[in-house]
């Protein structure tokens, strides 16, 4: 699942402005076109249901959906495979007559503005405890939980371990450890590190901020962006961008391996799902590490991506849905186990199910799970895409073109002031 990337980085931009332009649209009917329809059983009549899936990479993924809704007992349930661009058309479909009734999903403050997601309170108090505290975080809106965790994809560092060695350099725990040891990395074959060829910047806005020690928007609705985390944030990325030891450019973006693999570069930003396919290349010869932190108030960072269930508020069969998502979310935990490791490479979001997988119990992959529960951070819902748009710009100005940190961001604050002040009031 390649595509699980950062949604506090924005890289299903797409998605997000789709969701957001909901807000706008009001109840204006828009028809669900081009999408993939394949049933678990025959549904027909008020005991029917529709599931939506965006169109996963890895093969079985389809077939396994198909064969959760046709376990199901109390409901037909019809899955919608959709290809091509997920966001739009569940944008559109949830504002047509036939509309999902369970979706997969990132939260968004505009789903909940627009009263599109049913609390999912009743069916999740009694599995609480058994999911992380970030997975319920993200999750979560003023008291209630809108959603269930399907897939936790932490996001982190690669790095060669013989590399690593030959150069001298250990595995760094802060921003200067890296720059300096990107830089030692650095020869004529093979840059120090590399986080992405187009979107530097964008696609990891949370977890860059996150390790500085802070976030776009404030725990009570407030801009951060003229803070001086902020600002040390992109002074120390553009001292990074700047140092000679980053591949600005490659062949395939960072959710794909490959520039690791071919060893264009020491260092990856890329996801667990990869982790399979480096380890055939290398052996035991990589690590998995933490962004490192930015400044005195910063910590490692490991950006917890994944996916979400949703019920819809507005569907035909609201009680139905949600007995169905607890039925396959909650209650079937070899199911949780299968959608998670069989096809990909996951880790299954509630706690008693990812300690019994023995595939992340060895290794990397158990370094891994290790990292995400002890730096593991989420995105703030209230990151809005215009908001997103505005930080990607002005950082992209710091980064590429050496703008002031402080009028570059300027612009941007005032944006996400206008934002908050429309949310929130």
């Amino acid at each position: 699942m390649s595509d699980s990337t950062p949604l506090g980085g924005f890289s299903r931009r797409s998605f997000l402005r789709a969701v957001g332009g909901m807000a706008v649209a009001g109840a204006a009917g828009a028809s669900m076109a081009a999408c993939g329809s394949n049933s678990g059983r025959a549904s027909s009549g008020a005991g029917s249901l529709q599931q939506w899936y965006h169109q996963y990479g890895e093969k079985g993924t389809q077939q396994a959906a198909l064969k959760f809704a046709k376990a199901y007992k109390d409901a037909a349930v019809t899955v919608q495979w959709v290809p091509g661009d997920y966001g739009s058309k569940l944008a559109s479909g949830l504002l047509s007559s036939s509309a999902p009734d369970v979706f997969e999903d990132q939260l968004n403050i505009e789903l909940i503005k627009t009263g599109q997601l049913a609390p999912l309170d009743d069916i999740f108090a009694s599995v609480k405890d058994d999911f992380t505290d970030a997975d319920v975080k993200l999750n979560t809106y003023e008291g209630k939980i809108y959603g269930i965790k399907m897939i936790d994809d932490p996001q982190f560092l690669y790095y060669r371990k013989s590399m690593f060695q030959k150069a001298g350099v250990q595995p760094p725990t802060t921003f200067d450890e890296l720059i300096a040891g990107a830089k030692k990395l650095t020869n004529s074959k093979t840059k120090g590190v590399y986080f992405g060829s187009q979107n530097f910047v964008v696609d990891h806005i949370a977890p860059y901020l996150a390790a500085a020690g802070t976030s776009v928007v404030s725990a009570d609705h407030k801009s951060n962006l003229l803070t001086p985390e902020v600002i040390a944030a992109f002074t120390k990325l553009r001292e990074l961008y700047t140092s000679g030891s980053v591949l600005q450019s490659a062949p395939t973006e960072w959710t794909d391996p490959s520039a690791f693999i071919q060893e264009l570069v020491a260092i990856q930003w890329c996801g667990l799902w990869a982790l399979p396919q480096i380890k055939q290349a290398f052996g035991d010869d990589f690590g998995v590490m933490a962004i490192p932190s930015i400044g005195a108030q910063g910590k490692q960072v490991v950006y917890n991506g994944g996916w979400s269930t949703f019920v819809n508020a507005k569907g035909k069969n609201v009680d139905a849905a949600k007995k169905f998502v607890k039925w396959l979310w909650i209650d079937q935990t070899q199911y949780q186990e299968e959608w998670s490791l069989d096809y990909g490479f996951h880790i299954p979001p509630r706690k008693s199910v990812a300690t019994k997988a023995t595939k992340l119990q060895t290794g990397q992959a158990a370094d891994a799970v290790k990292l995400a529960g002890q730096f593991g951070i989420v995105d703030d819902i209230a990151f809005t895409p215009k908001m997103a748009t505005a930080v990607s710009d002005a950082g992209n100005k710091i980064l590429r073109s050496g703008a002031d940190p402080k009028a570059a961001l300027g612009t941007a604050d005032g944006i996400v002031q206008s934002e908050l002040k429309r949310l929130f009031g």
